[in-house]
């Protein structure tokens, strides 16, 4: 994703730190690279899970036009129409993947994934606000769903100004369905420590501790939490 406004200024861990629902999850898996993660010493600011999205894949160029040219040709395929966002976003032109996503979803409105996956290309794009209302309208027709609600709440993480609060609130909300989510509690700990709250954020980086211990972005959680400490003694 692009998240090049670290929390921590440290872009190598991010991707431990802020973890999203990935892109075509559903929409083509043989699309998808499980081992995607390798690609972070080209791609650091996407999480593992993510497609490659290296725009230097020249083999990647006739699929792209391939792709576009059939969604444009025919604006009422679906399929046609998804392909072409997908090839987009696998080059990381958000805003040309946006355009055919809400053409998807003009034809089938009620498709979950097309919906999520809109508001994916949103969040990668920058554009938070739209990517907040998307993610909104996914969690009306399924609530629990907790890889989608973290990303609601992380759009009030990067979003300028931030709202920390509202992030909380978010993230709380994911732990009520699963309180072992690693990533949310995760953004929860970060959320916590942008705010200054050193109490909550221990809290928190407890129970992530407890069911997570290997996890590598303690270790930094830990640190930045100390700092804020350092600035409120007692």
């Amino acid at each position: 994703m692009n998240k090049e406004n670290v929390l921590f200024g440290i872009i190598g861990l991010l991707a431990g730190l802020i973890i999203g629902f990935m892109f075509a999850n559903t929409v083509n898996q043989n699309a998808v690279k499980p081992g995607a993660a390798a690609t972070l010493s080209q791609n650091q600011n996407i999480p593992p899970g993510h497609p490659d999205i290296n725009p230097a894949n020249a083999a990647m160029q006739p699929q792209v036009q391939a792709a576009v040219d059939k969604a444009k040709a025919e604006p009422d395929n679906f399929e046609a129409q998804i392909k072409a966002a997908e090839v987009y976003y696998q080059i990381q032109k958000f805003d040309a993947a946006i355009e055919f996503l809400k053409q998807a979803n003009k034809l089938k409105p009620e498709d979950y994934e097309t919906i999520v996956n809109l508001g994916n290309a949103y969040f990668d794009s920058g554009k938070y606000e739209d990517a907040e209302k998307t993610y909104s309208a996914a969690l009306v027709k399924k609530a629990d769903d907790v890889n989608v609600r973290t990303d609601l709440g992380l759009t009030f993480i990067f979003r300028d100004p931030p709202n920390f609060d509202r992030a909380v609130q978010e993230f709380t909300r994911s732990l009520q369905t699963d309180p072992n989510h690693v990533q949310t509690l995760q953004n929860l700990t970060v959320a916590y420590t942008k705010k200054g709250d050193a109490v909550k954020a221990k809290e928190t980086l407890s129970r992530l501790e407890t069911i997570n211990a290997g996890n590598a972005a303690i270790p930094k959680l830990r640190e930045e939490i100390q700092k804020i400490e350092v600035k409120q003694p007692g």
